[in-house]
């Protein structure tokens, strides 16, 4: 745990009792801050109490005293509507912040010059994330992760040097996060996502941009530059003064870092060098994992670790659950868990990743359904939908092979049937929703995790090596 200090002796408010809610309350009073925890969960009430805090329902408490409102990051702070406690927080002048800006204000008292990377973008930052955290575990240092990757940051150990924080970031914990000034900061892409919680995909974007526009004096931003939003966000780092790095798996770069033809390339000032080889990492399947790999691979080198290191760490990379994950194969058939795929951007990486495909599509549906993926519809030899978006998928799908499964376990089995008798040489049942799961699943881990179940359990089934 990180001891918040720098609220040592204030009293702060914490609204959202979930993990990193929690998280927050324990790490504030370990450094002497007096909390008053609330939620509008009554069950989430009663867990704070177990554990020791003051609970008090925020509309009928005297508000100055309170130091800060630290916001938990589902909760919405500027659309549709600010919340309540958010409301109450402006009426009075109380700052209004998240778990991450706490660490980097302990970060700043204690260790300030000690390495933190922090990863965003609309699509990838997980597998970014995690594949950066085994980069650096294999170069030797203490590696932290945490933050939307799983783990509530504060959970984590102090920072301190020889240990680095590597930091997944959604747009709702950089809009909590005032002052973030990673010493390596990352920005994958940006497309289209949680309009509903941001208004317009622009202020989306300059939410997003806040991650490397605050990167530190001395350290890095790291840019994906096949989107206009981030080109535009790199051309106004580098006129700001940032140490940018671009990057590409579209175009060569006169100055930054490309792929091509599987080999990643670092450019500058006319040189060229090659960096690491992606040919043959089935972890690293597709041109999306190829970005993620590149930007990864920019923050090695950033942070000054050596090109054999890195190679090494890329091939025995094992790839982030739920994501692209080979979960199994039978005979021709390689079964792909892609649960991650919540969005119809992520689900093109998937789609484009593999030639003949038994796609497993549907849950709660987001605005614009699948209509951008017709291009990858050649590649689908059936579909089978589930979920709230089966019927809206069914007529996007048209003459596409395709059949209303409804349930997971449903699609399951028929998917792998159908594959088998196929007869294809490299079929893929691929689940990989471009919906939430919040219709049948709780979250998309545990959608996942049925699904690695439902295929473990078919008869025949081996582990992928």
């Amino acid at each position: 745990m990180i001891p918040v200090t720098s609220f040592g002796g204030k009293t702060v408010a914490v609204f959202g009792l979930g993990g990193s809610g929690l998280a927050s309350c324990h790490a504030l009073k370990a450094g002497g801050a007096e909390v008053i925890a609330a939620d509008d969960n009554a069950e989430n009430v009663a867990k704070a109490a177990q554990a020791g805090f003051i609970t008090a329902d925020l509309r009928n408490v005297s508000w100055a005293n309170f130091a800060a409102l630290v916001l938990a990051p589902g909760v919405p702070l500027t659309h549709p509507v600010p919340h309540w406690s958010v409301l109450k927080a402006r009426e009075v002048g109380c700052e209004v912040i998240g778990d991450i800006e706490l660490f980097c204000r302990e970060r700043r008292r204690h260790a300030p010059n000690a390495p933190f990377v922090a990863i965003t973008g609309t699509n990838g930052k997980s597998t970014t994330t995690a594949l950066i955290a085994h980069l650096t575990k294999v170069a030797g240092y203490d590696t932290q992760m945490g933050g939307n990757i799983g783990t509530a940051i504060l959970s984590l150990e102090q920072p301190g040097m020889g240990r680095v924080h590597v930091i997944e970031m959604s747009s709702y914990q950089i809009d909590l996060t005032p002052s973030l000034d990673p010493s390596v900061g990352i920005l994958l892409n940006v497309s289209e996502d949680h309009i509903d919680r941001h208004g317009t995909i622009a202020h989306y974007a300059a939410v997003k941009e806040r991650l490397v526009a605050g990167v530190q004096a001395d350290g890095t931003a790291i840019v994906g530059v096949d989107d206009g939003f981030c080109r535009d966000i790199a051309d106004r780092l580098d006129r700001g003064g940032k140490n940018v790095v671009r990057i590409s798996v579209r175009n060569p770069l006169a100055s930054g870092i490309h792929v091509e033809h599987g080999t990643i390339v670092r450019t500058s000032g006319g040189a060229r060098s090659e960096v690491a080889k992606l040919g043959g990492i089935g972890s690293l399947r597709g041109l999306h994992n190829a970005q993620n790999a590149a930007c990864a691979a920019a923050a090695a080198l950033a942070m000054g670790i050596s090109l054999e290191v890195l190679q090494n760490g890329l091939r025995s990379f094992p790839g982030l659950a739920h994501r692209m994950e080979q979960v199994g194969r039978r005979g021709n058939v390689l079964f792909v868990n892609d649960s991650k795929g919540t969005n119809a951007d992520a689900t093109a990486h998937a789609l484009s990743s593999f030639a003949d495909i038994f796609w497993i599509a549907g849950g709660k549906p987001k605005a614009g359904g699948i209509t951008g993926l017709t291009g990858f519809f050649p590649r689908i030899r059936k579909a089978y939908l589930i979920g709230e978006a089966a019927l809206e998928f069914s007529g996007t799908l048209g003459s596409v092979a395709h059949e209303i499964s409804q349930t997971l376990d449903v699609a399951v089995e028929h998917a792998a049937r159908d594959a088998e008798a196929s007869g294809l040489t490299d079929a893929v049942v691929l689940l990989s929703p471009a919906c939430a799961s919040f219709d049948q699943y709780r979250n998309f881990e545990i959608r996942g995790t049925k699904f690695r179940e439902l295929v473990q359990a078919l008869p025949g089934v081996k582990p992928v090596v």
